[in-house]
């Protein structure tokens, strides 16, 4: 079953990216109406209200069915509003929030995509990822399985997937304002990467294949393809790029003419499908027309909604199934609404209920994770997570740097800093020093480059970046 990622090909399975594609108004050349898909969202958004747990949960230990909060914000769901029997105390945002902010969480030996899947379902679910909790920083977590003998890529190399799902997580999970988190160092050493595993048919799969002849030349996966291109347009490629025209034009070789539906690795199944179509929906590509409509007179999305089965509005995995799956219930659904591999969380109908919930200040004496990026002008990028317990609500970039010379995953990040106390300006970096108008600078959750400043303020779940330059 191609729920790879994190169910079985290592630790992810599929979901989530940029912004919706709205299939609202459709060419007419396009046989899925809008109607149809109206319909398709509101009996998908039903079955998937269905696999709420008692307890209000949709996730617990391992994979469960957390996924879903990417396909309910895709539909127009916010998962503050999905409550079980109408009890608000037990809403699915409330209770997912207190799972991640859980130290047991997710388990004794996590891997990267533990963290990406999650950092892709809480911003879908209006859980700024950065601040779930006092304690639990999403993005920071990422950031320290940043491969340091071999840049761009996050996690083991081996496991390309990891690098895949980083760069939906970091450039999908945007902050509260819509902001992207990372620096542009951070996002071309992932995209570098990217590109470097396409295989020769213009696909990807979930394993790497740069720098193996016979790993660039193996057919690709459907799936992979999906959200590796999805990867690259949320990232800031755009679908002009030749690596998503290959890519469209794999997709494109994989269709059955007379179903719409893409003949992947493991057979024609609603998940590949899902994945292929969140892959184009992330990209700007209408999978309901041009490329995509077959000389049958079918589409991706035409095929998906003939797995659905109305009006309980879950999806089967196979057409020969006959009863729907969870996983191909949240693939189908987040692909018809239009998502990519996550969504921004809708405003909610709940009176009183914020679109986002975040955890606001540092608590003195708890010890919290940043995400920081150092940055020498030189194509020397260091990537790390720093562990610091705080003394007040807030901090300062001279306490990150500090604790970063001894308290970052990985190590390295930060050797020295000149001034080593005191609120004044960095004149040293790692031995690197200001000269002339090339200086140290930083930028906090992506805003503009200023003047770096032991005394900067550093806020709880802020994205650090510090760069050496003009």
């Amino acid at each position: 079953m191609p729920r790879s990622i994190s169910h079985s090909r290592t630790a992810f399975t599929a979901a989530a990216a940029l912004g919706a594609f709205a299939l609202t108004t459709l060419p007419a050349a396009a046989t899925s109406t809008p109607a149809q898909i109206a319909t398709s969202k509101t009996n998908g958004v039903g079955y998937l209200k269905s696999l709420q747990a008692a307890d209000g949960s949709y996730a617990g230990s391992g994979l469960s069915n957390e996924w879903a909060f990417s396909a309910l914000a895709s539909a127009g769901t916010a998962a503050v509003d999905v409550t079980p029997g109408g009890d608000t105390s037990k809403n699915a945002r409330t209770v997912y929030r207190n799972l991640l902010s859980t130290a047991g969480w997710p388990s004794s030996s996590p891997v990267v995509t533990d963290y990406e899947r999650a950092t892709l379902n809480a911003y879908a679910a209006g859980i700024d990822p950065a601040r779930v909790s006092a304690s639990r920083n999403l993005i920071a977590d990422i950031y320290a399985y940043w491969q340091t003998a071999e840049p761009g890529y996050i996690g083991p190399s081996a496991n390309f997937n990891g690098t895949v799902f980083a760069a939906l997580a970091l450039n999908g999970a945007k902050t509260q304002s819509g902001q992207t988190r990372i620096p542009q160092a951070l996002r071309n050493a992932v995209i570098t990467r990217l590109r470097a595993n396409q295989h020769n048919d213009g696909g990807w799969n979930y394993s790497k294949a740069e720098g193996n002849p016979s790993q660039l030349a193996a057919t690709s996966d459907i799936d992979m393809t999906g959200a590796a291109m999805a990867a690259l347009c949320v990232s800031g490629v755009p679908n002009t790029d030749t690596d998503i025209v290959q890519a469209k034009a794999f997709l494109k070789s994989k269709l059955v003419p007379n179903s719409g539906a893409f003949n992947a690795m493991f057979g024609v199944n609603t998940d590949s499908n899902g994945w292929a179509v969140s892959g184009l929906n992330a990209c700007g590509i209408n999978p309901q027309t041009g490329d995509f409509l077959t000389s049958m007179g079918k589409t991706p999305v035409d095929f998906l909604i003939a797995q659905q089965f109305n009006p309980g509005g879950g999806f089967k995995y196979l057409p020969s199934d006959t009863s729907p799956t969870a996983y191909a219930s949240i693939d189908g659904l987040r692909a018809v609404a239009g998502g990519g591999f996550t969504a921004a969380p809708p405003v909610p109908t709940t009176p009183g209920a914020p679109q986002w919930v975040a955890q606001s200040s540092l608590i003195s004496g708890t010890a919290m994770k940043l995400a920081l990026t150092v940055d020498d002008g030189a194509g020397n990028l260091k990537v790390c997570s720093v562990t610091l317990t705080p003394t007040g609500s807030t901090t300062t970039l001279g306490a990150v740097l500090d604790a970063a010379t001894s308290a970052a995953t990985p190590s390295g990040c930060v050797t020295t800093v000149t001034p080593s106390s005191g609120s004044g300006t960095i004149t040293s970096l790692n031995g690197k020093a200001n000269s002339g108008s090339s200086t140290w600078k930083v930028s906090i959750d992506g805003s503009s480059f200023a003047t770096a400043s032991r005394g900067q303020v550093v806020n709880l779940g802020d994205t650090i970046a510090v760069r050496w330059g003009a």
